[in-house]
């Protein structure tokens, strides 16, 4: 029996001291949890923290008041606003078939011209031009001819010349030849004609040229002309003058022969 009792023991005393084990571990290990999940939570709470500040920030960035706005309000009241004054829309329309040219101002018809053509041998050309040069009392150049301003002059006294070279719109010393398809392909007006569109008439002003009567071209000269017309041309002839006065005397050199 005293064997037994002593192996009993032994028994308990490994039983205890492995029971201390176990506690002690896991004391140790609860620690452990304990210590993880307390940092755990304070890295949330500051992470939480931090996001609200950022989301209060944003949005306070977007309330009225705030500085941001504030800011954006001042920059908007500073920054000059633009005034947006529409442009002048001037154009030459010209109907080769009508041998008819129309001022047209801002969708309204100002005035119509009868204009010569140019002939069989020598059409006109159709297409979408630009005013290019202007002259008064041009002298006249064709190969080695050239004729000084004056009665004899083929270009009359008034000269607008389009983005085709050699091309324009001008006056002509056979006034009887107007209305007709005579020319060498430029558009020749009467004298008081031209010289009254010459006021009109600024450099980069378009010109339309149909050969055909196409939709563009009934609707033009179909078109009553504008009431206020003939006021707007008084006006614009006495700013012409000065115009004229400035302008260069110049020598064109021109396919009309």
């Amino acid at each position: 029996m005293r064997r037994l009792v002593v192996i009993s023991s032994k028994k308990s005393k490994f039983i205890a001291a492995s029971v201390g084990a176990v506690l002690s571990l896991t004391s140790i290990h609860l620690a452990a949890t304990a210590r993880i999940a307390k940092t755990a939570f304070s890295t949330q709470q500051s992470a939480l923290s931090q996001g609200t500040s950022t989301q209060t920030d944003l949005l306070a960035g977007e309330q009225p008041g705030s500085a941001p706005a504030n800011q954006a309000k001042k920059i908007e009241a500073e920054s000059p606003v633009p005034l947006v004054t529409p442009a002048r829309q001037r154009q030459i329309v010209i109907s080769i078939a009508d041998r008819q040219l129309a001022v047209v101002e801002d969708g309204q018809v100002l005035k119509t011209y009868s204009i010569a053509v140019g002939a069989r041998r020598t059409p006109s050309p159709d297409g979408d031009f630009v005013i290019i040069n202007h002259a008064k009392d041009p002298t006249y150049r064709h190969g080695d001819t050239e004729i000084a301003p004056g009665n004899n002059n083929p270009l009359g006294s008034r000269w607008m010349g389009l983005s085709l070279k050699g091309y324009g719109i001008h006056g002509t010393n056979v006034q009887s030849s107007v209305g007709k398809a005579v020319s060498h392909g430029c558009f020749r007006m009467r004298k008081q004609d031209v010289e009254e569109l010459y006021t009109m008439v600024q450099i980069g002003d378009t010109v339309t040229v149909r050969r055909e009567r196409d939709a563009m071209i009934a609707r033009v000269f179909a078109a009553p002309v504008a009431p206020v017309a003939a006021k707007t041309l008084a006006a614009q002839n006495n700013a012409g003058e000065a115009q004229m006065a400035s302008s260069e005397k110049a020598t064109v050199e021109t396919t009309e022969q």
